[in-house]
């Protein structure tokens, strides 16, 4: 393991803290949430890849290729996951 905080708790942190910034009231962080309805805009969600990368050292839309956006919460946490090492 890299660290004892999981990618998952890293990514809600994450969100948590620019919902803060950002004023932006979260719902409840689940899996099959739709990035559509997290209130998060294309501002905020460039920030959380920014942020993450300085934190995690990857940013899995830069690395593949064929990377598609996801759609939802569940998603763009295994494609924090799923980042080759």
């Amino acid at each position: 393991m890299r660290c004892t905080m999981s990618v998952k708790s890293k990514i809600f942190s994450a969100m948590e803290q620019i919902a803060e910034e950002q004023k932006v009231t979260l719902p409840p962080l689940e899996d099959d949430l739709s990035l559509n309805e997290t209130g998060f805009d294309s501002l905020a969600f460039a920030i959380l890849v920014a942020r993450l990368e300085d934190e995690l050292g990857i940013d899995p839309f830069t690395v593949a290729e064929d990377a598609a956006f996801p759609s939802t919460l569940g998603e763009f946490v295994r494609a924090y996951e799923n980042v080759p090492a």
